[in-house]
């Protein structure tokens, strides 16, 4: 089991103190006091690992399986003894233009919380130090720890929107930079980057129900001087939401540029092919015609009949270029 816990401490009135390592006295500790909770964190637990956890906290069974599915959108559930929320905190990988997502799962009730963590992508890794070093936001308990968490993860929402949107710009100039957007390749990166942006949404769009439901009054464990935190959080997830439908937006237009380059081009390719195919097809008219079996042909038996005629072709094949090329055809 201490494999998978990655910290587990007991905070009075907003300091950490030494408590002991069995969670069963650890909470009892805790609800002792009345100024005191537990928080103990785990990182992909089985099954058998954290029964013992639910047990303790007494953890709705059903918010244990979504705890341990880690397949789940962003909610907000209210069960008997504790309060469940789902975050899916997203990393961004400028190399691979890829943006991942984790999940994290925080339960708090009566003088405790809880945080699962699925996935490499850890916010928690400062998220503990600095509520350690504010004791008047520990004051607040359990709801503290689900405000700290969920405002690292959404502030880094924003920090992957500006990421994205530099790589955009970038992906932007590259199209309207003459023959910068030519070839399969830039195709690829803006599809590519269209499944990154979805992915992006799916980790903040679901989120904004949740937090506008902690910033509001009526929800268990969250007391009433934690809610204008909530409002804080909730008011940074709309500017990462805006962000997103934002960055959606510019990669249509970069997408609907791009394309209407492409068929700009092969209307050009169309043009160019049709006046050579055109300059081609006049001396091969003239030779066809000549090269017909009859008698009485204008010419056929003059002298000066045959460089005539390849003169002919010559100025037809000069005047239909000169022609072509004053009109942007070639």
């Amino acid at each position: 089991m201490t494999a998978v816990i990655v910290d587990c401490a007991i905070y009075r009135d907003g300091h950490r103190t030494q408590g002991p390592a069995d969670l069963s006295e650890a909470l009892q500790a805790a609800r002792a006091a009345d100024d005191a909770f537990v928080w103990i964190g785990l990182h992909e637990p089985t099954e058998e690992e954290f029964a013992s956890v639910s047990k303790e906290f007494g953890l709705h069974p059903l918010a244990v399986e979504d705890a341990l599915s880690a397949h789940q959108r962003p909610k907000l559930e209210l069960y008997d003894g504790s309060l469940f929320l789902v975050l899916k905190p997203v990393d961004y990988d400028d190399a691979a233009d890829t943006v991942s997502a984790g999940e994290l799962m925080l339960f708090i009730g009566d003088s405790f919380a809880v945080s699962v963590r699925h996935g490499d992508i850890n916010p928690l890794g400062g998220v503990r130090e600095r509520l350690e070093r504010d004791p008047e936001m520990l004051q607040r308990g359990p709801a503290a720890v689900m405000y700290a968490v969920s405002d690292a993860v959404v502030d880094h929402y924003l920090d992957v929107a500006a990421e994205l949107q530099a790589d955009l710009e970038e992906l932007e100039e590259r199209v309207f930079t003459p023959g910068g957007g030519d070839g399969g390749a830039v195709a690829s990166r803006i599809y590519g980057f269209k499944r990154q942006i979805l992915e992006f949404r799916r980790a903040t769009g679901p989120l904004a129900e949740p937090m506008e439901r902690l910033a509001g009054a009526g929800v268990p464990f969250v007391p009433e001087p934690a809610r204008p935190f909530f409002r804080d959080v909730s008011d940074h997830l709309t500017r990462a939401n805006d962000q997103v439908e934002a960055l959606d937006r510019l990669l249509s237009d970069i997408l609907s540029a791009y394309l209407a380059q492409v068929g700009v081009r092969q209307n050009d390719d169309m043009r160019k092919i049709s006046a050579w195919a055109a300059m081609a097809a006049a001396p091969t008219m003239i030779a066809g015609i000549y090269g017909m079996n009859f008698e009485y042909m204008p010419e056929l038996h003059h002298p000066l009949g045959y460089p005539a005629v390849m003169t002919l072709m010559a100025g037809v094949s000069v005047g239909l270029y000169r022609l072509f090329r004053h009109r942007g055809w070639l």
